[in-house]
């Protein structure tokens, strides 16, 4: 099992900038290559990935979703139990809530991830981009 909850989420500005972040924790992280990634549901919409990392001995490699792509950065502290999410340039179509993803059944890639799946989610935070 792994435990994640999300922070940093709120109101912002089109163009401006918001840090969620994603506290992870669980005996799994120490037992298994995990990667993680964000995902976000806007409203009437399916839940989507837009950025993944993977794990350090999968050589950190990350993916973004291309409606994210050079305005979004995902990164990992050397703990691996943090992971963040730094969003830059807003629009009011990143609207959505965000929830933190963990999985380890794909021997920490992100390969599961890039196709819309993760073994555990945590309870998500709302973005709110206003025009």
């Amino acid at each position: 099992q792994i435990q994640l909850v999300e922070s940093g989420g709120g109101l912002v500005q089109a163009g401006g900038s918001l840090r969620l972040s994603c506290a992870a924790s669980g005996r799994a992280l120490n037992n298994y290559a995990v990667a993680m990634g964000w995902f976000r549901q806007a409203p009437g919409k399916e839940r989507e990935v837009i950025a993944a990392i993977s794990s350090p001995n999968s050589g950190s490699t990350v993916y973004y979703s291309d409606a994210v792509k050079g305005r979004f950065t995902i990164s990992r502290d050397s703990s691996n139990k943090v992971l963040d999410l730094q969003m830059n340039s807003l629009k009011p179509e990143d609207t959505a809530i965000y929830y933190c993803a963990a999985d380890y059944t794909s021997g920490g890639t992100w390969s599961s991830m890039r196709r819309g799946l993760s073994d555990f989610f945590g309870q998500g935070t709302q973005v709110t981009v206003s025009t």
